[in-house]
């Protein structure tokens, strides 16, 4: 028993001894000052547990205050992440002329999930990952593709520089392929067997503002590697996938869009070695320029692409040192729903050789928008193709973005 509560016991003795008429004994004394020591046992067991409470109390407001402030940061932290993606599904029922192949198929082509970053005001990431044809892997059909992961970065207000892996500045849909955002169900094959959409590689860029409405883009990537034995950029494709990088490529654009509802562009692409280091080098230039034009409801595409590579090439098939491709398409939307399209494309993966090897097509359709994000296309393909190989029939679809 300490000194105060030793003062306290006395003090009680003494009030109660000085209150009672007759003076108690020393027995007497004893039964009272047992007594008061369990009151004052019971009071500090009372304290004990207040305290305990009390420490218990804090705990659940500190967790509760904590909840909360997560809660708040929540929305916050949300809104620098972001989410998105497009599919669509095909439906094909194509012929050749001479009726020795057939393409009748259903198809989802494509099912692809954007995912975005922002960590500052300046500084973002940007991600795309698509599944072809709906299964992959184990002698599948389909292919699961990471076509897009990179840094951006806003250096200055006219200057913003990206590195990762990131689609190409060339053409008219290699960038902006969403299946609400062009006519058709098939991508056109000029830009499909030339250019060739959708192509991406992994290096850096940058892009700025010469002036209002006067833009630029220069990069430094990895670049094709076109196999002895092959011949299409299109097959040259690596898709960063432990890439061959032996030899780089670098790509420009300059693109005018001053005025409203008007895009001219041209693009150039140089490659020192398709082949990237085995066998003779053959070296490939691509020039790709275009128009993309809208009046009210009235919009006009066409456009032009040309690869110029070394002779060296022809060894593996004649003619394909140079692969030309053009293709204009008007189209009209008689409401905010509706749309129809017609599209003149002629393409030549062999147009150096003196031989006939040009395939044209035609293609007519419509577009119905359900909404701004979600169309169903209906089109019909008659293609020209030498020894009556070209394809013609009807091809279906719908697709969404978000």
């Amino acid at each position: 028993m300490n000194k105060k509560l030793l003062a306290l016991v006395v003090g009680m003795t003494l009030s109660t001894a000085a209150t009672a008429a007759e003076t108690p004994n020393l027995e007497q004394l004893w039964n009272m000052v047992q007594q008061q020591q369990a009151e004052i046992a019971a009071l500090k067991d009372q304290l004990g547990e207040s305290n305990a409470r009390l420490q218990e109390t804090e705990i659940v407001a500190e967790a509760t205050v904590t909840a909360i402030e997560q809660f708040a940061l929540a929305p916050m932290a949300s809104k620098k992440t972001t989410f998105g993606g497009y599919g669509e599904l095909h439906y094909n029922n194509l012929e050749t002329d001479d009726a020795s192949g057939t393409k009748d198929a259903i198809d989802f082509h494509r099912f692809v999930m954007f995912t975005g970053h922002q960590f500052t005001d300046s500084i973002r990431f940007f991600s795309e990952l698509e599944l072809e044809h709906s299964l992959s892997g184990n002698g599948h059909p389909g292919e699961m593709e990471l076509e897009q992961a990179y840094i951006e970065w806003d250096a200055t207000e006219n200057l913003t520089a990206k590195a990762g892996l990131f689609l190409m500045p060339i053409g008219i849909i290699n960038e902006t392929h969403e299946p609400n955002t062009f006519y058709g169900t098939e991508r056109n094959n000029v830009e499909k067997n030339i250019i060739p959409a959708t192509w991406w590689e992994a290096g850096a860029a940058i892009k700025g503002e010469i002036t209002q409405g006067l833009s630029y883009d220069l990069a430094a990537h990895s670049g094709l590697y076109i196999a002895e034995g092959d011949h299409k950029p299109r097959d040259g494709r690596q898709k960063v996938a432990k890439a061959k990088a032996d030899d780089m490529a670098f790509t420009g654009r300059i693109k005018y869009t001053a005025i409203p509802g008007l895009e001219l562009a041209a693009s150039f692409q140089h490659q020192a070695d398709v082949r990237q280091g085995e066998g003779v080098a053959i070296d490939g230039t691509l020039f790709e320029t275009h128009i993309a034009w809208q009046r009210d409801s009235f919009q006009l595409r066409a456009l032009y692409a040309q690869w110029d590579f070394d002779d060296a090439i022809n060894t593996t098939k004649m003619g394909a040192d140079e692969q030309t491709g053009m293709y204009i398409e008007p189209s009209f939307k008689l409401n905010d729903k509706l749309g129809l399209f017609a599209r003149y494309s002629s393409w030549d993966n062999t147009a150096g050789s003196s031989t006939d090897s040009e395939i044209t097509q035609i293609d007519l359709g419509v577009n119905y928008w359900l909404h701004p994000n979600v169309v169903f296309k209906f089109d019909y393909q008659n293609q020209d193709a030498p020894g009556e190989s070209g394809y013609d029939g009807i091809n279906m679809g719908v697709g969404y973005s978000f």
